[in-house]
């Protein structure tokens, strides 16, 4: 066997994240394909998550070799920082009551603030920086509508490349917030709010 540790360590994480959200998923109902309940499409989703991390894994025992490198002091210190303000973070949300402790709002809190710390160092930017992006729009979607949550997303996940044009982030919102209106409120007629709820 030729071990490429890249693909290994990438296809657990895939799995442990697919089996965490099947978990969370288990309270919502699943519904069928032809009624779909809110528990199906995460299903569906994190199902096929779990099977790439699975063919990731798979392919990864074989396929090296293909090392991981070796992170430096700034990455470690602010990767460890990472997980201690977003814990920090997240416990105080869930303590102050209101929309902060409201559902799942201080777990995203804690996301969001754990991840935009390691992305203040370069190399960890492209991917804290984009996951702090899906857990902005987690927590905005509700209070500030689907419109807001994909341009603030977008926006904030543009900066995780150096090379982003602010032309090409404004066309790319546009045509997100055209798409997802005309298939998932237009079509699907999915009921989240499109604008701010004032």
């Amino acid at each position: 066997m030729k071990l490429n540790t890249k693909d290994i360590i990438s296809g657990a994480i895939l799995i442990a994240i697919a089996v965490v959200g099947l978990w969370l998923n288990m309270d919502h109902n699943m519904g069928s394909a032809r009624r779909m309940g809110p528990g199906y499409m995460p299903f569906l989703a994190l199902a096929i998550l779990g099977g790439l991390g699975a063919l990731a894994l798979f392919f990864g025992l074989f396929n090296g070799p293909d090392p991981l490198a070796r992170w430096t002091s700034q990455e470690i210190i602010f990767l460890i920082g990472g997980a201690v303000a977003g814990t920090a973070a997240g416990l105080v949300a869930a303590r102050m009551g209101g929309w902060p402790a409201a559902g799942w709002n201080s777990l995203g809190i804690g996301l969001f603030v754990g991840c935009l710390v390691p992305s203040i160092v370069k190399s960890w930017r492209p991917l804290f920086l984009i996951s702090a992006a899906f857990s902005l729009f987690g927590l905005i979607l509700e209070p500030l509508g689907l419109m807001a949550a994909i341009a603030l997303s977008v926006i904030l996940s543009a900066f995780a490349d150096e090379t982003h044009k602010p032309v090409g982030v404004v066309g790319l919102v546009a045509f997100l917030c055209v798409l997802c209106y005309a298939v998932f409120i237009y079509e699907l007629d999915i009921r989240v709010p499109v604008w701010p709820q004032f």
